[in-house]
């Protein structure tokens, strides 16, 4: 097999995808594949790999956060590895008293209503974790008691939580693993009695079928190999979110590599 002149990676434009996609970069490059990386928000990532901008994504969540954008043209892509397996949620500050919030149907006790910031403050549109919240807000019948969701970055999402923790305020933040926040916060999953979160998914790297037959054979094997897991994505998720490290830097303090 060839090298192919150029990888064109779309990654989207949140850190921990980040992460992931410098551990494909580093790969790559450790077989002398060029990498030409964009990065874009969901819908428009999926929308690269639709008309040909893109070759490989990093990463798809399969098969309930992307799944809506992924599965019309699966047939013309590999799934080459799953780099780990996130899931959704939504959490509170551990200082939040269990026995008044567990589930999600627990924020509409009138001890929580009393207390909890009433904004649900999250990232994209097009995130998974905005679909399952803008349902979690209707079948759990939250909008009675005040709540709401609203869009924004993930510096929105995360400013309004740590904000919230630095005042001692009651807060829902609606997050994921793998994220740089669980570095340095405890923070307590609500249980999901409707189940409106979804799954776990598994984070999938994906690659069109000829981007994958003109790569080098030790590549496609090492990609093949490769797996972080949530914790791992977290630290590196960490270290270029708080510590500005680039994500190909983050990823050579990786302690094995595959290969």
């Amino acid at each position: 097999m060839s090298t192919q002149a150029e990888v064109r990676l779309v990654t989207i434009d949140l850190s921990f995808h980040h992460a992931a996609s410098g551990v494909v970069r580093s790969i790559l490059a450790s077989h002398g594949v060029p990498v030409v990386e964009t990065t874009a928000p969901h819908e428009r990532a999926f929308e690269q790999l639709r008309d040909g901008t893109a070759d490989m994504l990093c990463s798809a969540w399969l098969p309930d956060s992307h799944g809506v954008y992924f599965d019309p043209m699966a047939d013309q892509f590999e799934k080459v590895t799953v780099l780990y397996r996130p899931y959704a949620y939504w959490g509170v500050p551990d200082y939040v008293p269990e026995d008044v919030v567990s589930t999600i149907d627990d924020l509409r006790k009138p001890e929580a209503v009393a207390r909890m910031e009433k904004r649900i403050q999250g990232i994209g549109p097009g995130a998974g974790i905005s679909r399952f919240s803008r349902a979690a807000i209707t079948q759990y019948a939250l909008a009675e008691s005040g709540y709401h969701f609203e869009n924004g970055t993930l510096d929105d999402c995360v400013g309004a939580y740590e904000e919230a923790v630095r005042l001692g305020k009651w807060v829902v933040v609606p997050l994921w693993k793998p994220q740089f926040l669980h570095e340095k916060y405890a923070i307590r999953q609500l249980k999901d009695p409707h189940g409106v979160m979804g799954g776990a998914d598994e984070a999938t790297l994906v690659a069109r079928h000829s981007l994958m037959q003109q790569l080098p054979v030790g590549a496609v094997f090492d990609l093949r190999s490769t797996y972080l897991g949530n914790e791992e994505v977290s630290r590196l998720d960490y270290l270029i979110s708080r510590d500005e490290l680039d994500p190909v830097d983050a990823a050579r303090t990786l302690p094995r590599r595959p290969g």
